[in-house]
């Protein structure tokens, strides 16, 4: 009797009482997109909406989070499609993104939106039968109303747009969610506002949580560091830092330095500065440079290893000043400028630059006073030197390291001969470094001039190329020619250094080359390149010396 009764209760339904359940769980489930509760009969388009996402942002939320969010710099609107829906004689506004699927509210009321948010693979009433996996289904629920019991209105007000979440998700992936919803202090509210969050941060940050996936973008990924660091999600975090590390450049470095002062990234600090100090010149002219704070500034210009002219430094600070100017909303004056600077001005070393540097350019901009401007001048000229509220020390700047891959060179009556042939050579890195040029033999018979093009490649592309010249003295010593600026040469990529010279026919050339070569904390290794038509490769001929700035040998314990 017993079996029976247990029989009873898990034998299957009646085929009509099944039709009846399904039948239920349809209306349920899609009752959001039935087009008879309509007042208008369905949707109506209006034109699409362009919303910036830059703003200054508040954290409301608990106190482990940064206490200064950014927004990510040069962040492209994205287009989106408005529709205007009636359900039930409530009228509301909705705005759906064409990339992340969730719907940005642009009315006071928004609760109504999230009649529209549900997820397309949980339409099917029964489609938990269709995801096998606790991740599958787990990830079906990502920015989805189905069962949702907490929405989210993310971004600034007028321009936010409502998420849809589940806290028992939330809180097991996050200490700061987990104390939001079950804590000593937790909140019922069923709608949370997060006034400093940019959505598509916010959305990958749910979608890391929901689904185990990480997908970054170069537009968001600054501010997905900062909603990572703000709900405490190091996984997350640690993510954002490497794809920084991985697409820095001369171009974003001081802005990305201030953004990891900010969320306190001491390694992506430590590869910002080995950029910034490399390629100075370019750093400091790049357009992210002046969106800088003022600690990241003084930083910069009391930079002991920047490796450029302390002109570019002074044109670099005023072109922040004037920034500044237009940030306060005051005009860009010669007073103004060195008034926004403060104490930073005194930072710039103008007593090391040259005299005609600061004659021509530094005392004729208007923002040193006529005191201090006599004072430099008579520092450069007078034997007895007036006391300065600037330093006089020269930076150090970087040393140059010079790899070298042959260990002998010789000469014979019939070689080196060059008549615009090229000689190229092919090395890849294990560490970050930044080619500044390259040593070269010269003539083997007597003193001679030489015309060369050097030129480094990655995968065909031309990184940079200079046509130069030099002396040699008809000794085996090399002779080092230069880029314009230094490149940067990224790990585990073969890159092509090559060199066309044109001089005395015969010149000295490398022998007992090797495949492998290790300077301070970096290991060269070459491999012989098909665009080398005039001999060199492995084992001998010309370019023995890349010189480069990287890091240097690390001390060992004693």
């Amino acid at each position: 009797m017993a079996m029976s009764n247990l029989y009873s209760k898990i034998a299957p339904k009646p085929e009509k009482e099944r039709q009846r359940y399904r039948e239920l769980a349809v209306t349920q489930t899609n009752a959001w997109v039935n087009a008879e509760s309509c007042n208008n009969g369905g949707f109506s388009i209006t034109p699409p909406n362009s919303v910036s996402q830059r703003e200054a942002m508040q954290i409301l939320q608990p106190a482990s989070a940064p206490t200064s969010p950014l927004a990510s710099p040069n962040l492209t609107s994205t287009t989106s499609t408005t529709f205007s829906l009636n359900v039930a004689g409530c009228s509301s506004e909705m705005t759906t993104s064409n990339s992340n699927g969730s719907c940005s509210n642009t009315t006071s009321n928004s609760s109504s939106c999230l009649l529209l948010q549900h997820g397309q693979g949980t339409v099917d009433p029964n489609w938990q039968a269709t995801k096998p996996s606790v991740r599958e289904r787990n990830a079906a629920m990502f920015n989805n109303e189905l069962m949702a019991d907490v929405r989210f209105m993310v971004g600034n007000p007028g321009h936010t747009q409502c998420i849809p979440a589940h806290k028992y998700v939330l809180a097991t992936g996050s200490s700061v969610f987990y104390a939001m919803f079950y804590g000593g202090l937790a909140d019922d509210k069923e709608e949370i506002e997060v006034p400093d969050v940019e959505p598509p941060a916010f959305l990958t940050l749910l979608k890391y949580l929901y689904c185990d996936e990480i997908q970054l973008e170069a537009d968001t990924v600054l501010s997905t560091l900062y909603v990572a660091k703000k709900y405490i999600v190091p996984h997350l975090a640690r993510a954002c830092v490497n794809y920084l590390e991985t697409s820095l450049t001369a171009k974003n470095a001081c802005l990305l330095l201030s953004q990891s002062r900010l969320f306190e990234e001491p390694d992506l600090m430590q590869r910002c500065w080995e950029v910034i100090d490399a390629q100075a010149e370019m750093a400091l002219r790049s357009e992210g440079f002046v969106d800088i704070d003022m600690a990241t500034l003084e930083s910069v210009l009391s930079r002991e290893t920047l490796n450029c002219k302390e002109m570019h430094l002074f044109e670099a600070a005023l072109n922040w000043a004037g920034a500044e100017c237009l940030r306060k909303e005051i005009d860009a004056t010669a007073d103004n400028k060195r008034a926004v600077l403060g104490t930073a001005l005194f930072l710039v070393r103008l007593p090391t630059m040259s005299l005609e540097d600061f004659a021509n350019s530094a005392a004729q901009l208007g923002v040193l006073t006529p005191q201090e401007t006599i004072d430099i001048f008579l520092h450069f000229t007078a034997h007895s030197k007036p006391m300065l509220s600037f330093p006089t020390r020269a930076r150090a700047g970087l040393k140059p390291q010079v790899c070298h891959r042959f260990q002998s060179c010789a000469y014979r009556s019939n070689q080196w001969r060059y008549r615009g042939r090229c000689d190229s050579i092919q090395f890849s890195v294990d560490k970050r470094i930044f080619v500044v040029g390259f040593g070269l033999y010269g003539s083997s018979n007597g003193a001679a001039d030489y015309t060369v093009k050097i030129e480094l490649k990655r995968l065909g592309r031309v990184l940079a190329e200079h046509n130069t010249k030099f002396f040699s003295d008809g000794s085996s010593n090399t002779f080092h020619v230069y880029f314009e600026h230094p490149i940067q040469v990224e790990p585990e990529s073969y890159y092509t250094a090559s060199a066309i010279l044109d001089g005395v026919e015969l010149s000295y050339f490398g022998q007992e080359g090797m495949s492998e070569a290790a300077v301070g904390a970096v290991t060269f290794q070459f491999q012989c390149s098909s665009e080398s038509t005039n001999g060199t490769g492995v084992q001998g001929g010309q370019i023995p010396e890349l010189i480069f700035y990287g890091p240097s040998q690390p001390l060992e314990d004693h």
